[in-house]
């Protein structure tokens, strides 16, 4: 079903724009895209073959620089500057904590990467945090999407099957996804705890669409 459509949010940053064009932007973003799964899927299938995966802040911007590479003039890095995100209440840190509180973040996750039915929150959590933090100037949507698809393979050990992945299924769920981020800030303003529950009851559903749709294509029925 195709969500509500609310104002979208997007980060507005100082930046030089290197394709002015909206069609060749978007474009150039479709192809990035797809590039940006590719090195995603090369990565969990070259950790799942080592045997070992620890969250790293290289990963974080290969993964934004795939996204935004001839795009922005920051691919790749993290904001110099302040970010605001239109359409949303969140007012993200200034640039000089960022480097620290995506490391810390890279520490949750690799702290409690050991613990028992931890693949969904650990997802959720840097689906939420990565938006929570905004490093970039721009990416950070899809950046945090494609990280919690990373993490979450990574943790159960085979790159998810199924089309469209659940990435690609939040274009639709949109307002969910964002009333999502939205109590997950609500509840690290107010108490300083982590609690991605909504947004783990939100990818729960989107990774049982992904593996319904593959059911639904071998035959089975949902």
């Amino acid at each position: 079903m195709t969500d509500e459509r609310r104002p979208e949010r997007h980060s507005h940053a100082l930046e030089p724009e290197l394709i002015k064009d909206s069609t060749a932007r978007a474009e150039a973003e479709a192809r990035n895209g797809l590039r940006q799964y590719d090195f995603a899927v090369q990565t969990i299938l070259q950790a799942l073959e080592r045997g070992a995966f620890k969250l790293r802040i290289s990963l974080i911007l290969s993964l934004q620089r795939e996204a935004l590479q001839g795009i922005s003039a920051y691919a790749g890095n993290f904001r110099p500057g302040d970010v605001e995100i239109k359409n949303s209440k969140h007012e993200p840190v200034g640039a000089h904590l960022v480097p620290e509180l995506v490391e810390d973040m890279c520490d949750y996750v690799n702290g409690r990467w050991d613990e028992d039915r931890i693949a969904l929150h650990l997802a959720a959590y840097v689906m939420w945090r990565l938006n929570w933090i905004h490093p970039f100037a721009d990416g950070n949507g899809r950046t945090s999407r494609i990280l919690a698809f990373t993490v979450l393979c990574n943790r159960i050990g085979f790159v998810l099957p199924g089309v469209p992945t659940f990435p690609d299924l939040i274009v639709d769920r949109r307002s969910e996804y964002e009333d999502a981020l939205d109590a997950a800030d609500a509840a690290w303003k107010e108490t300083g705890a982590v609690d991605v529950s909504m947004m783990e009851s939100f990818l729960e559903s989107l990774v049982a669409k992904q593996l319904g749709d593959v059911f639904e294509m071998a035959g089975g029925r949902v």
